[in-house]
């Protein structure tokens, strides 16, 4: 099917004009093109305006009439919007959209459009409410507030797509909250945030620096005495107001004094003849307010939930907030604190620099796409890559954790384990998405700063792609299939309808056959499997596992079986998801500066030879040796008697209960014949598990960036522009929860009074 496409004459700037027809007009202001068709998405359409008029896209509603009909604008706020609009206008190729920014929004359409709902009607005006919302990429905060946004009561936050409520809407605003009643008789009852309101507005002849600070001081006063008003008039230069209720004498007039940018109240008549709160429905709390509001308890709480801004809110000053203005009021609030999401893409490249120029031998690398959109971000500190080579095991860990922040993305992580099973970061990257192509450039980007002959063994997801990439990347190394990921696919295909009992049983079976260190024992578990199911035991039988079990793996995984090994690490990202990306990353770069010197001082305080964690595992092995019996084979080989009788062999390090090649730490068996031979158990464990190792993965530090502020532009025309992704945050509350390696299942529903499946007590139909 060919694909439509239209040239779209974007105009801004200019005034909407009404003929004596009732049809609009539009004279003056600046006009560019732009080729669009029935594919373009709406955020893309809308960002390249912005730039086109060097404009915020959250400042601007975007319009255009129906063919023949000159006296309807029809907004345009999602994709299925846009798409509609080149369907109108399929028999022409070109279609007339206007670009209303800011000001321009309220003066134009309160003064010159028809008399619709919207254009006479603001957020404190009484509105008749109706079955149809309006999707929330038009109702946008507008700079001096002439019209306030108004959001519906349940409405959605950005990215929702309600179009299927209503196939094409004209500016119709919904009341975005009330104001509490509030008994005049008793005046303790007044919300104690307000009343320090109440003299923000105290008669003619007050002066203010300008409109805005004017504006935000009648909003105060109306909260403060529990009115809503209505603009009369309102530009730069004039402000009119009047009490919202009909025939209430209550006003106020305040203009610029001449020669100067001060507004001066020139005429108010300051008594209400209406029923004041009692008679009232809305007020001139917006968005913008609620940030002011809550911006200085976000910066000391940082997790304050719209749920608690509301309540506060409710309580501080009387005003009924829903959830998602208190939502969007802490985003803009975070954003007022944390800076913008969007100007922390276009530092990137200056950032990048800086990281390399404070840690010498580091890697920060970023890549773009093709419209300069972010692609990706690789970074590994020296000390990292240093620790890793030089005291870590030749063992990394790949996985991945969506991220939360406003575009989204995925953060990709290689991460080790040092010589006390502690998580050590090598490496991160954030992606737009999680994809084979991403990860393939991550191990690229990796192998670049591992200079390492010895192969590896990585643990990961057992995807084809991955696979293939780690075997191209890393000839020789070995790809051991992460087990939580290979558990949830084993559910994922079969797709049976396994009780909670059922899929426990298997996993605990999966597991002991995963751990197994001969074949005997891995059969035995799978056995198990197979009379609970057979298609999962053909199933596991075809999934591989000379890369997952170990009585067939070829590599050294040394026990560690699932690929989200370093949480620790994760939790840093997850802690931190939430902030524009050059302070996300560089709170985990002061993550892994304050882990490497707490980690250094802590051992050295150390006596032992090997690591605290070590010498556990070696005396635990230790007190079980004690009752073994042993006798000489050969030159190094001997027969050790308990339980069963397995054979050591001293010169290759090596048990045939496999204990020992698994982990790196003398089984009981071969501490039997060490210490009977009178050596040392020290000499026969391996290295990465000794204390001076152990400081020798954390013996460079991670230096902190001398940031400064970025080039001029006129300094930076070499540097790459880098602008947000594509991708935005989808509706909804993002998860918080990683679960853990073994927690593959649900919890199945359990009854606390017959100890039934499927029901809880409330439901139960036994007697109590």
């Amino acid at each position: 099917m060919a694909t439509k496409k239209i040239i779209a004459i974007c105009q801004s700037g200019g005034q909407f004009k009404t003929d004596k027809d009732g049809c609009l007009s539009y004279k003056g202001g600046d006009a560019h093109a732009i080729d669009i068709d029935d594919q373009m998405k709406f955020n893309e359409f809308k960002g390249e305006v912005a730039e086109m008029f060097n404009v915020n896209a959250d400042s601007m509603s975007v319009k255009y009439f129906l063919p023949g009909n000159r006296k309807i604008l029809i907004s345009i706020s999602n994709d299925k919007d846009l798409q509609r609009m080149v369907k109108f206008h399929g028999d022409s190729s070109i279609v007339d959209i206007y670009i209303l920014i800011d000001e321009l929004v309220a003066h134009e359409v309160s003064n010159n459009m028809p008399a619709s709902r919207s254009s006479r009607t603001t957020l404190s005006e009484t509105v008749v409410p109706i079955n149809t919302s309006p999707t929330l990429d038009v109702m946008h905060d507008v700079i001096d507030d002439t019209i306030q946004p108004m959001i519906p009561i349940d409405a959605p936050p950005d990215g929702v797509d309600d179009s299927n409520q209503m196939d094409m809407h004209i500016d119709i605003p919904i009341e975005v909250s009330r104001v509490l009643p509030i008994e005049s008789s008793n005046d303790e009852k007044r919300a104690k945030g307000a009343q320090q309101w109440q003299n923000t507005i105290t008669g003619v002849g007050q002066r203010f620096n300008s409109v805005h600070e004017f504006r935000e001081s009648l909003r105060k006063y109306a909260i403060a005495h529990q009115f809503a008003f209505k603009y009369k008039k309102n530009d730069s230069h004039r402000v009119t107001v009047k009490c919202k209720a009909e025939g209430c004498l209550w006003r106020i007039h305040a203009s610029r004094l001449s020669t100067t940018q001060l507004i001066c109240i020139k005429k108010m008549h300051p008594t209400h003849t209406c029923e004041g709160a009692v008679g009232t429905t809305g007020h001139q709390a917006t968005r913008s307010w609620v940030a002011s509001i809550i911006k200085e308890k976000l910066k000391a709480y940082p997790n304050y939930k719209p749920k608690d801004i509301v309540n506060d809110i409710k309580q501080e000053y009387g005003i009924q907030l829903n959830y998602f203005q208190a939502w969007r009021g802490k985003e803009i609030a975070r954003e007022q604190l944390q800076g913008s999401y969007k100007a922390a893409y276009s530092q990137l490249p200056f950032f990048c620099e800086k990281i390399m120029e404070a840690n010498p031998g580091s890697l920060a690398l970023y890549t773009t796409k093709e419209d300069s959109s972010f692609h990706r971000l690789f970074l590994s500190f020296h000390a990292s890559s240093h620790g890793f080579q030089q005291g870590c095991r030749p063992l990394i860990f790949l996985d991945s954790i969506p991220l939360k922040s406003k575009y989204q993305g995925t953060l990709l992580a290689a991460t080790a384990a040092d010589a006390d099973d502690g998580v050590f970061p090598v490496a991160f990257a954030i992606v737009d998405a999680e994809s084979d192509d991403n990860w393939h450039w991550f191990l690229l980007q990796l192998q670049s700063v591992l200079s390492t002959s010895c192969p590896i063994t990585f643990v990961a997801g057992s995807e084809h792609r991955l696979k293939d990439s780690i075997a191209e990347i890393f000839e020789g190394s070995f790809h051991g299939y992460c087990l939580r990921y290979l558990t949830e696919q084993l559910f994922r295909d079969l797709k049976g309808q396994f009780s909670h009992e059922i899929k426990r049983l298997m996993v605990e079976d999966l597991y002991a056959a995963a751990y197994a260190a001969k074949p005997e024992g891995f059969q035995t578990s799978l056995d198990n499997i197979k009379s609970i199911s057979v298609d999962a035991y053909n199933w596991i039988v075809q999934s591989g596992p000379e890369n997952w079990a170990n009585s067939f793996f070829q590599g050294t995984r040394y026990n560690h079986m699932t690929s989200n090994f370093g949480e620790l690490f994760y939790s840093w990202a997850s802690d931190a998801d939430e902030l524009p990306i050059t302070q996300m990353v560089d709170v985990i770069r002061s993550k892994i500066m304050e882990l490497i010197v707490a980690r250094r001082e802590a051992s050295d305080r150390w006596v032992s030879r090997l690591t605290p964690s070590m010498e556990e595992k070696l005396s635990a092995e230790s007190r079980k040796a004690h009752s073994l019996q042993f006798v000489l084979c050969g030159s190094s080989t001997y027969e050790v008697c308990g339980d069963t009788n397995e054979v050591v062999d001293l010169d290759r390090w090596e048990c045939s209960c496999k204990a020992w090649q698994l982990t790196g730490i003398p089984c009981c068996h071969a501490i039997a014949v060490i210490s009977g031979i009178n050596r040392s158990v020290y000499d026969f464990c391996s290295r990465f598990f000794t204390s001076e190792i152990y400081r020798l993965t954390y013996s460079e530090a991670v230096l902190p960036i001398q940031y400064v502020d970025a080039p001029a532009a006129k300094d930076s025309q070499l540097l790459v522009t880098v602008t947000p992704p594509s991708t935005r945050r989808p509706p909804g509350r993002p998860a918080t929860k990683r679960y853990g390696s073994e927690d593959v299942v649900k919890r199945q529903l359990q009854c606390s009074r017959c100890k039934g499946l499927g029901h809880n007590k409330s439901t139960c139909k036994e007697q109590s």
